[in-house]
């Protein structure tokens, strides 16, 4: 990019996370190139959230950039000192957008020259909805920070009203809690309030509606008002509610347990849907806290009474724990992201857990020190980035190493019930389970503790577990199986003579470099889509359109449909992602199982792709290898192979970190959703330019895209590390041949996955005969001659195939 841009550049951006060598090699690159950076406050240890933090991290960045070492000009850094969530109803965040104003002031007078900016809508992520009120604390925040040297900002300038316009009491409130600074200490609680009244008032059309409501609730039923009190935040008559709770209930923890509980199992179920704001419920969870600190004291007395009784009856009681019992919560090492894990540790406070908080960023042993000297009966993990989710299973594996035994509970925008029951619980012994929410966590915990519960819940989640991993890992068969040799004896054979292969009209590699994402509508297949949101309609109601006429998940599929053409088209007019590709067609010729590839005039070999043949027993039928479908080398018949690499996920990544930010992962997931099946499409859409076109071997198809996604073309598109071709190094001799990553940006990761994820990879088969098939299981000789083939060790052809071995490499 810094390459091929007119103009001066602005790079966003690089930071100290990944240490002073990481850092350094990014700036000279961007200087270089003569681009301006950006500097991210953020180092090895994670986040700059406090202004001692901001004024270290920027000082020490700056000190590298324009020391010797580097010489990076002044004028071209940019702080972004982290403008962070304010108004959330936790007191460590209270500060935040002060520490800011103050980093600003520091970088302007320490660091000359130097510029300051920052992501403005970050500080009201928490009000959502409340359009009116974010704008507001915006202009107010703007204000403050640009007097202070602030002169750079990512803002919707034409949607920011003017400072002296805000109207009162708006801007007081705003200005208080931006500066955190009020007569009283109480303008954090006035500004939530102030929020949900104003959410009321849109609700009720600005009308008397709300009014209304809010004196018509007081005359229901105990239970209904208990929940509308937590529901709304509101705690003026959670005390006297309680009380004649209390009153119902044989016990006080039955009121907890109950009516309390329900009400807060209603939060998260709102939170969850996106129905209710951050500050609400953190607001919820503080009614909660204080109906629990009402019926305290009769807790209290009603252990002092059990206590008496029992000595009374020389019954010897053990020493009680605090509360309901100790939970250790952590955000995973490499994830800052908090808010989730704020929340559980809140809702369970207020619920009489003792919480041990870590914080973000945590290494797995500071996770597991802080178990064991805190004596947990719980850990927690957090997570709310896709790398998090292996370091999840590391920390299952240590717990399991250093003999822990306790419940580990999993949560976080990125994680599932699947990825749990498949990637963590089998290398933990303990119980590992996936917690939705917050609401949910209290109860999981609850039941985890109480010893009538325990051993029921954790019998019922490893069964469950175990049957959510039985495709994955399904235990071999009785098969039989034939030998290489065998297998090769009953390979496909071509009459070649009668299956000429046609000259392609292009001969090397085609780039498409933006391609525009209209032409691509047609070709989407939207079947997976919905399977991505776990929707299926039941027969005759399965698929796409006919899963809308489905009784039970017909309705939601038509609203996420509709959120998802609306997304798609935002995508097509703000260009939003970028689809990139390369295709080659290239003479080749089978040698044995492996193909040889050669260069645009047939004289040198540049390459072998290298194919695999089943070998399980079957009746009538060929043992096929991708290598069939190839004129043999010494047929004297000239022949081709294709491939092409596509991506249409440029800008999803930034986008979707951008929403997550916001925390909006309905849409954040939707846009993953949206670029995985433009991508798809944008496969189909060139294997058909492939086949009627380019390569030109089918030019009278004239298929509709529903009979394509049915592959009712001539020839196949297998993926290498699908069942065609199960073996991710593949790609390697493909990225090669077509030069992937340089002509598109398309790269492969260590484990050969692409980036963008949204991406898709294939070779390209013209022959008539050629068809999908599973190779399957493979034996050991086979492996040893796939792996000699590829010069190989036999360890390394064992890890790329484990899932298709037909023997047990430690046997």
């Amino acid at each position: 990019g810094l390459k091929c841009c007119q103009g001066k550049c602005i790079f966003n951006s690089i930071s100290l996370k990944e240490g002073e060598e990481d850092f350094i090699k990014k700036a000279k690159t961007v200087k270089r190139y003569g681009a301006a950076v950006v500097v991210m406050a953020f180092d090895e240890v994670g986040q700059a959230a406090n202004f001692e933090d901001k004024c270290r991290i920027c000082k020490r960045a700056y000190d590298i950039l324009v020391g010797p070492k580097v010489g990076f000009p002044p004028h071209d850094i940019i702080f972004d000192p982290n403008i962070l969530t304010i108004a959330t109803g936790l007191e460590e965040h209270n500060n935040y957008a002060k520490d800011f104003i103050m980093a600003t002031k520091y970088i302007r007078e320490n660091l000359p020259g130097a510029h300051i900016s920052g992501g403005v809508s970050n500080l009201s992520f928490g009000f959502r909805g409340l359009t009116a009120l974010r704008e507001a604390m915006h202009a107010v925040f703007l204000y403050h920070a640009i007097q202070n040297g602030m002169d750079m900002g990512i803002v919707n300038a034409g949607a920011m009203p003017i400072y002296e316009d805000i109207p009162q009491p708006m801007r007081d409130y705003c200005e208080q809690v931006i500066l955190n600074d009020s007569a009283d200490g109480g303008h954090v609680e006035r500004l939530l309030q102030f929020a949900e009244e104003e959410k009321e008032r849109k609700a009720a059309g600005g009308g008397s509606a709300a009014k209304k409501d809010a004196a018509e609730w007081r005359a229901k039923p105990i239970k209904e008002r208990l929940t509308y009190s937590l529901v709304k935040g509101l705690s003026e008559f959670v005390d006297e509610d309680v009380e004649e709770a209390r009153h119902m209930f044989d016990t006080p923890l039955e009121v907890i347990e109950g009516p309390l509980m329900d009400g807060m199992n209603v939060v998260g179920d709102l939170f969850g849907a996106g129905k209710m704001f951050l500050p609400q419920v953190i607001k919820s969870a503080r009614v909660m806290k204080k109906a629990v600190a009402y019926l305290l004291p009769f807790l209290e007395k009603e252990k002092a009474e059990r206590k008496a009784a029992n000595a009374a009856a020389g019954i010897v009681q053990e020493e009680e724990q605090e509360g309901k019992g100790t939970v250790v919560i952590a955000t995973v090492k490499g994830d800052v992201h908090d808010i989730g894990k704020n929340i559980v540790a809140v809702v369970l406070g207020c619920n009489n857990f003792k919480v041990i908080d870590c914080g973000v960023m945590q290494p797995c042993a500071d996770i597991l020190r802080a178990c064991n000297e805190n004596k947990a009966q719980i850990l927690g993990l957090s997570g709310l980035i896709t790398p998090s989710l292996d370091e999840m299973v590391f920390v299952a594996k240590e717990m399991e190493r250093t003999g822990m035994k306790i419940p580990l509970l999993i949560g976080g925008a990125t994680t599932s019930k699947m990825h749990t029951a498949v990637k963590i619980d089998p290398v933990y012994s303990g119980v590992a389970m996936h917690v939705l929410d917050a609401s949910r966590a209290v109860g999981v915990c609850t039941a985890l503790l109480d010893p009538l519960k325990r051993n029921e819940m954790i019998e019922d989640v490893k069964e469950q577990y175990e049957e959510l991993r039985e495709d994955h890992y399904a235990s071999l068969a009785s098969r039989k199986f034939k030998t290489l040799e065998q297998a090769r004896g009953a390979k496909l054979e071509v009459r070649w003579s009668d299956c000429t292969p046609p000259t392609p009209n292009l001969i090397g590699t085609k780039v498409y470099e933006d391609y525009p994402l209209e032409e691509l509508l047609p070709y989407i297949d939207w079947n997976p889509f919905f399977q991505v949101w776990q929707l299926r309609g039941k027969y005759p109601n399965r698929g796409y359109p006919k899963i809308f006429n489905d009784e039970t998940v017909g309705e939601e599929a038509k609203k996420l449909h509709a959120d998802g053409l609306a997304l798609l088209n935002d995508v097509i007019k703000n260009k939003t992602l970028k689809a990139k590709a390369v295709i080659g067609i290239f003479p080749a010729n089978s040698v044995g199982d492996d193909i040889e590839v050669y260069s645009a005039d047939g004289s040198t070999k540049t390459g072998t792709f290298h194919t695999l043949r089943q070998q399980e027993e079957r009746e009538d039928a060929h043992y096929l290898a991708m290598s069939d479908f190839i004129a043999p080398k010494g047929s004297g018949v000239k022949d081709y192979i294709g491939g092409f690499a596509v991506s249409c996920g440029f800008g999803c990544e930034e986008v979707c970190a951008q929403l997550r930010a916001e925390n909006d992962d309905y849409k954040g997931i939707m846009m993953e959703a949206i670029a995985d099946r433009l991508a798809e499409a944008f496969a189909e859409l060139l294997h058909h330019k492939m086949r009627t076109e380019l390569w030109g071997y089918a030019p009278n198809e004239s298929l509709s895209p529903e009979d394509m996604l049915k592959v009712k073309y001539q020839g196949i598109r297998p993926a290498p590390g699908y069942p065609t071709q199960p073996d991710h190094t593949e790609k390697r001799f493909l990225w090669s041949l077509l030069d992937a990553e340089k002509q598109t940006g398309i790269s492969l990761t260590d484990s050969l996955a692409m980036l963008p994820a949204a991406s898709v990879s294939a070779l390209v088969f013209a022959n008539p005969c050629s068809t999908y098939f599973q190779v399957g299981k493979v034996c050991k000789d086979q492996v040893s001659d796939y792996a000699a083939r590829k010069a190989m060790s036999m360890e390394e052809a064992e890890r790329w195939l484990g899932p298709y071995l037909a023997y047990d490499p430690a046997a």
